[in-house]
Parts: C-alpha cells; structure tokens; sequence
C-alpha cells in the first residue's frame, strides 16, 4: 500500500543519465548479473523476456552472453528507446527482438517464456505489482522471473528524489513487499538477496 508519509520533491530529474549510462552497464555485468545468476541459475536455450530494456539493451546481451538463452525478447515502453535498443543490438540479429509494450499488459501469450527478467524497472512504474502478475502470467510451468530493484528505501529518499523523478504515489518496491507481490501473482520464491541496508533486492521466483 502506498506510504501515508509524504513524499519528497523532484527538482532535477536526471534519470537517464544513470539508467542509459556505461557505468550503470558496468554495475549490471559485473555485480547484478552474477547475484542472479547464482540465485537462479542459467535458462540454458531457453527463451526469454526483459520488461523495460532501456536505450542500451544491456538486460537482454546479459539474458544471451551470461544466462544462456537462445532468444531474448524486450518489450519497452518508450519508441526513442525502442530504437535505440534495436541499434544497439544489431549485431545480435534474429537471436534479439525489442519492441513496444507495456509491462503490465504485455502483448505475450500465456505461459510462453522460460524467464521473464526486471532490472531496476519496477520501481518506475505506478502498477510494479501488475507487471509481476504479468510476468507471472508468460511464465511457463519452471519458469522463472529474475528481478533487481531499488527498493523504496533508497528510491523514495530525499537526495535521490531531488534529481531522479519516479511515481509520487509512495508505493514503491520493499524486499518483503515484491516477495509478496511474487506469490500473490502465484510464484514461488526461490532465493531473495538483500544490500545496502535494505535499499537493494535480488530475487528469483519459480511458477510452479
């Protein structure tokens, strides 16, 4: 439920240059990626889903090069963005496709994704708990959704709401809050990590 505490102005919102940069790539590979990976495990083949995939497309050359998958589909809310993913993907060719959706009313058919990954999307999004029920949803029976986030301590801060906008609603992802958004869209939690004093969450969720 959305906090009863006020939440703190935007004055400068300097999302992109974070979400899009190099070092938040970086931070990705080297760091989120391998958490995830030992939580869950790889999806050797298997065909995949990113929500949100941002400009540089960095969660679905992960989903391929470091979780094994054979196709990697984004859906991403933004046509600039669209675009630029597909650009910054071209080299992958057939093995990648990114198009327009909303992640919480995807366009996919039931039960038709091995994995369904969320990089720090959640949190920008005023229904985060309708896009875990649609993950849930193309889940196939053992698939799993992977997800990394921003947990409202830290999103809902002063100093971060002063230069990165996100809703104003107050209800943003908690470590306990999206375990139970998991298995009320119907999915087991597997393994969960939390970090920086609860401000960042891990956690892999199975759809039995």
């Amino acid at each position: 439920m959305p906090s009863s505490r006020p939440v703190p102005p935007t004055l400068v919102d300097a999302n992109r240059l974070w979400v899009d940069s190099r070092v938040r790539a970086l931070v990705q590979r080297r760091v989120e990626a391998p958490v995830l990976l030992r939580l869950g495990g790889p999806v050797t083949g298997g065909r995949v889903l990113e929500l949100g995939t941002g400009r540089r497309g960095t969660g679905l050359r992960l989903a391929l090069e470091v979780f094994g998958a054979g196709r990697a589909d984004g859906v991403e809310r933004f046509p600039a963005s669209v675009a630029a993913c597909r650009a910054a993907l071209r080299d992958l060719g057939d093995r990648v496709d990114v198009q327009e959706g909303d992640a919480t009313a995807l366009a996919a058919a039931s039960a038709s994704y091995d994995a369904v990954f969320a990089h720090h999307v959640l949190h920008h999004s005023p229904a985060w708990r309708a896009a875990v029920r649609e993950a849930a949803r193309v889940l196939r029976p053992g698939g799993r959704f992977y997800s990394c986030e921003m947990t409202a301590r830290i999103v809902d801060s002063r100093p971060l709401r002063a230069v990165s906008h996100h809703p104003a609603d107050g209800d943003r992802p908690t470590p306990d809050g999206l375990a139970e958004a998991c298995r009320a869209a119907g999915l087991t939690v597997t393994d969960q990590e939390t970090r920086l004093a609860g401000c960042w969450t891990a956690l892999v969720a199975t759809r039995p």
